[in-house]
């Protein structure tokens, strides 16, 4: 039989209105329209396609959709067996063409592209074996998933050879714990209760919602105004009782003195973590931050913009973070966020998955699945961002019940979108753009 071939790689600019609901609003970004790149891979197998994503906030989508296009043109005309016999040599390509690597190297515009196209590739490997692609991982011997993995800048705190013994550790109780996953599924948290720009009154709803549903883990933005948190935490430690967590995020708004200061104001609410208090370049920031909150009880959250693996093992090593957030779509897709699991296993730090988005929710409960049977093996201070937007867009939507994910079915990576959501909400043609942009909510730019 001969080689599946990579004929097209397309790709289509889709974004949400969610602006116009306050919904994603923070004190960074305060009207954000979720959006991604959408590709489809091709083949010359009938009805054999990979999708993937990557994630923005509007405008700039258009630019990432560009990157993906010349990306492209490395993968049209692929063989699939000899992409995945060697997928780290394969991903090392993608992110090392001598031109393009200059715009980067591994991190901004052309990373989020590779993301998008790399998770497209994982789809269809996950199609084609029949798997979700929790399964497709945790099914892989360990020298074939460390295969997968680009090494490069990371041998000082983690070889190829230490990880493949990592997972080999890890086999003990893998059955067991894949059990665990299936029938009660891997706790989440939900961000959807406290977005910044939701009124008191939609707080207050959406917590009592949110504890009905089995939700014991809840995060709410700050960084805007102190006065305005300090009442916003205690409301929220108030409706969700002593004993359930409550997390903060603060993406990116202090400088790491105020980020401090301002916290130490928020303690006695009894937070779990300040996620992204500042730049999230700044590694001695974060670690500042975390010698003078830890002894609070407050622990430093960040990675959702972390721009590839050797920052992560900066964070790592040195001690700046005290949960590691990995994006399915920040870093270079699936490979890279293996080789931080790994690097946050063999530190000691719990993996918390950044969330929410177009898809996001779909795509990274498969990593913290793996993780928990592969890796970690714990599900001690370990939790997945969850946020109930957008999900009626994809045809095999994640499922959460009693605040948990429940491991996804269908084979695949689960972005696979509606057709007449893509026709929706196409950019600017799309039915839902053309009708905001001719009732002069929205102008087309």
């Amino acid at each position: 039989m001969a080689p599946t071939v990579i004929t097209a790689c397309s790709v289509r600019d889709i974004r949400f209105p969610t602006s116009l609901e306050r919904d994603g609003s923070d004190a960074m970004n305060k009207a954000p329209d979720y959006s991604c790149p959408y590709v489809v891979l091709t083949t010359d197998v009938v009805g054999v396609e990979g999708h993937g994503i990557t994630f923005t906030v509007g405008k700039g989508n258009e630019i990432v959709c560009h990157a993906v296009r010349v990306l492209s043109k490395m993968v049209v005309g692929q063989k699939v067996n000899e992409i995945y016999s060697d997928f780290g040599k394969f991903w090392q390509t993608l992110t090392s063409e001598d031109q393009m690597r200059w715009l980067g190297p591994e991190k901004g515009v052309m990373h989020l592209a590779v993301a998008a196209v790399v998770n497209a590739l994982w789809d269809l490997w996950a199609k084609i074996e029949g798997k979700p692609l929790w399964k497709l991982l945790a099914d892989m011997e360990p020298e074939k998933l460390v295969s997968t993995i680009d090494f490069r800048y990371m041998h000082d705190v983690l070889t190829p050879e230490e990880a493949i013994e990592m997972l080999k550790k890890s086999q003990d109780g893998k059955q067991e714990r894949e059990a665990e996953m299936l029938a009660k599924g891997y706790p989440c948290y939900t961000t959807s209760c406290g977005w910044l720009g939701y009124e008191d009154e939609k707080i207050e709803r959406l917590c009592r919602e949110a504890l009905e549903e089995g939700f014991t883990r809840f995060k709410a933005k700050v960084g805007a105004d102190i006065e305005d948190d300090r009442r916003r935490c205690r409301l929220i430690r108030k409706l969700i009782g002593p004993n359930n967590i409550l997390l903060v995020d603060a993406n990116q708004r202090w400088e790491v003195q105020q980020a401090i200061d301002w916290m130490k104001e928020l303690a006695d609410s009894k937070i779990t973590w300040i996620e992204e208090p500042t730049s999230p370049d700044d590694i001695l920031g974060h670690l500042q931050i975390a010698k003078a909150l830890n002894p609070l009880g407050i622990g430093v959250a960040t990675g959702e913009q972390c721009q590839n693996r050797i920052m992560f093992k900066q964070f790592l090593k040195s001690g700046a973070m005290q949960f590691c957030q990995i994006d399915s779509c920040r870093l270079g897709g699936v490979n890279e966020n293996l080789a931080v699991i790994l690097m946050a296993h063999k530190f000691g730090v719990p993996v918390c998955p950044h969330a929410g988005g177009v898809g996001l929710c779909e795509l990274v409960q498969h990593l913290s699945i793996f993780d928990y049977i592969c890796v970690s093996g714990s599900l001690e201070n370990r939790m997945t961002e969850y946020l109930d937007h957008l999900h009626q867009h994809f045809k095999a939507p994640c499922v959460v019940r009693e605040g948990n994910y429940i491991p996804p079915q269908a084979a695949g990576y689960s972005v696979d979108m509606k057709e007449s959501s893509l026709n929706d909400y196409e950019w600017p043609t799309g039915r839902v753009w053309q009708d905001l942009i001719a009732s002069g909510k929205y102008t087309a730019e």
